[in-house]
Formats: C-alpha cells, sequence, structure tokens
C-alpha cells in the first residue's frame, strides 16, 4: 500500500480529464470576448413540447378550420418586431392581400431606376396606341396644342392604396402556441382575404415571464406597426386587433389600455375577440362558475398564489379599465365553454353603460376560441372590422 504523494502523470486518465475541462474553459472564455459579450439571440419558441398546437382542443373540422386559404396571400414570416436585453426576438408573421403593392416596394423600383424594357408598353411622344401621342406632339409643334395635349404624353402615376390592418394574437393560456401553428395561420390568410394586411404575433409565454410581459410584446408590435406602416402599405391611423382565448385576453386589454387618440402609440381603432377571459378576478372567475383549471391558468400568469390577494388582477382585466375614449369591441363566445357566459354579457353591459359601440354573438355549444369561427361568425366579425376601420 503506498503510504506517499500521488502525482498525475501526463498520461494517466485523471490528467487527460483535467487537460479536456481546463481547454473547454478557455474555449469558452475565448469565444465570450471574441463575441464582445454580445447577448445570444433566440426567437420566442412554443414553451413546451407541441405547443405549437392550437387553443381548439378537438381534431374536428369546426371554427377556422372550414375555411379554405385561396393561397394567393403575400406571406413575410418571422420579421422581428423587438428584441428583449436577453437576446429574445419577437417575431411575427405578415399576411397581404393578393396584389397587394406597398409604398415602399414602389419607392424601392424608383429608386433602382428600373425602366420598362419593352418600348410598346408605354406610350410615347412619337406614337401610342391611337396615335395621339404624335397628334399631341404634332399640335405642340404647330402652336395649336393645349395642356391637356401636352398631358397626354404623360402618365400620372397611380399612388397605391393603402390598406387597413389587423393584429391577431393567438390563445394558449398564455402558455403555450405560436402565430403559425395551422390554425393561426389559417386566420392570417382569412384576414388577408378579406382586404386586411394581417399581422400574426407571437410573444412571451409562462412560466418564463409572467403578466405583464405579453401584453407589452402585443404593445410593442403594435407600435412597430404603426412606425413602419410604409413597408407593407397599411393605414397606421386604421389599425384592428382580433385574437381568441388568451388572445382575446391580450387584445380586449390592448384596446382598453390608455386614453384617447386610437391613432398613437399601442393603441387600436376596432377589437374583435373570440373567448376571451377579460375578468381575471376572483368574482370574474370562481364566483361566476370557472373551473379550477380555469383559475390555475390566471394564477400562473399573474404569478399569484390566489386570486384574493393578487395586485395585478385589475390591470389585466380589461373590465377594470374602460372609459368612453376606447374602441368598438366585437365579442363572441359559445354558451357553454371554458371562459364563463357572464365575462362576455357583463363586458356588452359595461361597455354599453360607457355609450361604447360593441356587437355580442353567442353561438351553441361548447367551442371555444377560433373554434367558433365558422363561416357564419368568420362574416360577422368581417362586417364589424370593415365598419370600423374600412376596406
Amino acid at each position: 500500500m503506498s503510504t506517499g504523494r500521488r502525482t498525475i502523470g501526463l498520461g494517466s486518465r485523471r490528467f487527460r480529464l483535467f487537460f479536456v475541462a481546463y481547454a473547454v474553459g478557455l474555449a469558452v472564455v475565448a469565444t465570450t470576448l471574441l463575441s464582445g459579450f454580445h447577448w445570444n439571440l433566440r426567437p420566442v419558441a412554443p414553451a413546451q413540447a407541441g405547443g405549437t398546437a392550437s387553443e381548439v382542443d378537438t381534431t374536428a373540422v369546426v371554427g377556422i378550420r372550414t375555411f379554405v386559404a385561396p393561397g394567393d396571400a403575400v406571406i413575410d414570416e418571422d420579421v422581428v418586431y423587438a428584441t428583449e436585453p436577453d437576446g429574445t426576438q419577437l417575431t411575427l408573421d405578415v399576411c397581404s392581400p393578393a396584389g397587394t403593392v406597398t409604398p415602399a416596394a414602389d419607392d424601392a423600383a424608383t429608386a433602382d431606376g428600373a425602366v420598362d424594357d419593352d418600348p410598346a408598353a408605354t406610350p410615347s411622344a412619337d406614337a401610342s396606341a391611337d396615335g395621339s401621342g404624335a397628334d399631341a406632339s404634332a399640335n405642340l409643334e404647330a402652336g395649336t396644342g393645349t395642356a391637356a395635349d401636352a398631358g397626354a404624353l404623360t402618365e400620372t402615376p397611380v399612388e397605391p392604396t393603402l390598406r387597413p390592418a389587423v393584429i391577431s394574437v393567438h390563445g394558449g393560456s398564455w402558455a403555450r402556441g405560436d402565430k403559425a401553428n395551422s390554425d393561426w395561420r389559417n386566420v392570417c390568410e382569412w384576414l388577408a382575404s378579406e382586404g386586411f394586411v394581417a399581422y400574426s404575433v407571437n410573444y412571451r409565454l409562462v412560466p418564463q415571464v409572467s403578466f405583464p410581459a405579453a401584453i407589452d410584446d402585443v404593445g410593442r408590435a403594435v407600435e412597430w406597426m404603426r412606425a413602419n406602416a410604409g413597408t407593407y402599405g397599411i393605414d397606421p391611423d386604421r389599425i384592428g386587433a382580433f385574437g381568441g382565448s388568451a388572445g382575446g385576453n391580450l387584445v380586449t386589454l390592448l384596446g382598453t389600455r390608455g386614453r384617447g387618440s386610437l391613432t398613437e402609440g399601442s393603441r387600436v381603432a376596432a377589437v374583435a375577440e373570440l373567448s376571451g377571459p377579460v375578468d381575471l378576478s376572483y368574482e370574474g372567475i370562481v364566483v361566476s362558475g370557472g373551473s379550477s383549471g380555469l383559475e390555475q391558468i390566471a394564477l400562473d400568469y399573474l404569478d399569484c398564489s390566489s386570486l384574493l390577494d393578487c395586485p395585478a388582477v385589475d390591470d389585466a382585466s380589461a373590465v377594470d379599465s374602460l372609459d368612453r375614449t376606447d374602441p368598438p369591441v366585437f365579442i363572441g363566445t359559445s354558451t357553454e365553454e371554458f371562459i364563463p357566459l357572464s365575462q362576455s354579457t357583463g363586458f356588452a353591459e359595461d361597455l354599453n353603460r360607457l355609450g361604447i359601440n360593441n356587437q355580442l354573438v353567442t353561438v351553441p355549444g361548447n367551442l371555444h376560441s377560433i373554434g367558433i369561427l365558422d363561416a357564419a361568425m368568420r362574416g360577422e366579425v368581417a362586417a364589424f372590422l370593415h365598419e370600423h376601420l374600412g376596406s
């Protein structure tokens, strides 16, 4: 038995392990130094495996699944609208109507000096389809031409039409879901088919964050839309919001947050929500007959142990932040669904008391969120948004 000090030989297993660990440590330090201590960028992703699934808890072809997208929408995916200090990238998808010509694209073509290589495509001073160009030139040279004749020689550029926009906010208990799952991509393309430029947005999810992170993210997305309106040819004064389930909570809160003008900051001009929990208080969830599961979802989102003692409840509930300057609201729900019906009927009553334009549509059954967005409901929602945002 050896009693002396043990040494680590260069060929020993312990030395090799020590050397590998040391080398890895040096590599990490070197990488950090070379990167200038920049945060690693990473996009928001669903919080759990399978988290891209829709909040529509059935495999049946119902609601938005009955919409067959024409496939002609122009889709721009994973556009970054904000980056968190920790490097988290917040992204959205943009679904534009077919044939959309944006001012940004038009300006780019002009800046590039693009011209039509086909001389027959554009009437010239020498010739036109009916010879009027040549006639006008001759008249001008003879001194008999008029300003109207001169106008025949040039074309007036057509200004692209600015479209109304709708931010689309997915559900999933504030803890899962994704802007581009099959159901919400269908929502995005449906809105585009109605003539709106749709922005389908991702936001940070529980448990990585709690209230108010999600609504802050959605608000920043609207601010980004307004600041970059020219990129997608939208009218910054005509931005609406559509959401279902947790997304319904977020868009109603988006509509009731703040006061005054609906054309500035993160304010929106119209809100349409399906199955949104608009009252997260104990009375709104427990007393009104909500399930223990719904109560736990709200507690996780608000980061509270009890709804009876939760400072965030009021700020997270649209019913507690209403004022007369808030936008019109469309409310859709089923009669026997997960969110107590009294939330929707009570919200409509609150809106009526303040003189805020609103429409409540209830359908029989227990389908939830965009599970009730069938052809009839799509017609109701689209008509409401067209009425208040224009076409």
